[in-house]
């Protein structure tokens, strides 16, 4: 049974970390760790964290971004599988973390993508876009599309070998990241078809024209650092593949 980390990092998120905590706290697997990570919030939220006995690890101190604030994380995390999950994202069932550490359980298998559902954040029962690792492989990172980085975990190891998340990266470092490691070290990974985090709809990557920008430019450094050749004009089929996303949900 392998044990698992969960890194969490958060600033000003006292109106929202309670859901992502409870997720975690209730998780059925029985090795569980819980690193959170928060970059000197002053709303209280270290109160609110502080209230969850199954947080082992809480630092709170000014950090270089988001990406920075993982790699702390990361360092500290002493599981075998280490796992990212946002403030304001949370595991749907209590069961999510014993699936994964069952993957793990062959050992040929370096790390897991799974499926992402959005909810609405006034209503967190609904889902308005399901995000499918179905049929993903590494050939798709050069149309800019990658496996949903929350339902992404792998084994510690690779952190040390491979490297942690690049901080010149504003937006981009998640993609970044999963091609050093399922593309270009071609790590073998597992899909587990199912939906193995909620995410409140939103995120600052397209909150404005100027952050799609960013986010584009991003992705196409990403794709050259990593010798993936691409365009702009390719990297727009992921806007297809969002499209695509809404489908089944709408259909309902």
């Amino acid at each position: 049974m392998a044990k698992i980390s969960i890194v969490t990092v958060c600033r000003n998120s006292s109106s929202l970390i309670s859901t992502c905590l409870e997720s975690v706290a209730k998780q059925t697997h029985a090795n569980v760790e819980h690193i959170v990570i928060d970059g000197g919030s002053t709303d209280g939220t270290q109160a609110v964290v502080s209230q969850f006995r199954h947080v082992k690890t809480l630092v709170s101190e000014p950090d270089r971004g988001l990406y920075d604030a993982m790699n702390k994380g990361i360092r500290l995390a002493t599981g075998d599988v280490v796992g990212i999950l946002n403030a304001d994202d949370f595991y749907p069932s209590d069961s999510v973390l014993d699936t994964v550490s069952a993957a793990f359980d062959d050992d040929h298998i370096a790390a897991t993508i799974g499926d992402v559902a959005f909810v609405s954040p006034g209503n967190l029962r609904r889902v308005t876009r399901y995000y499918s690792a179905s049929g993903w492989t590494p050939a798709l990172f050069a149309a800019g599309i990658m496996p949903p980085h929350p339902a992404f975990f792998v084994r510690r190891e690779y952190y040390e070998t491979l490297g942690l998340y690049r901080t010149d990266f504003q937006i981009s470092s998640d993609f970044d990241l999963l091609i050093r490691f399922l593309h270009t070290a071609r790590l073998p990974f597992c899909y587990i078809p199912a939906a193995m985090v909620h995410m409140r709809a939103g995120g600052t990557s397209n909150s404005s024209w100027s952050r799609r920008w960013l986010l584009q430019q991003e992705t196409l450094r990403a794709c050259l650092d990593n010798g993936i050749p691409t365009s702009h004009a390719r990297l727009t089929l992921r806007y297809l593949r969002k499209m695509i996303e809404f489908l089944p949900v709408l259909s309902r």
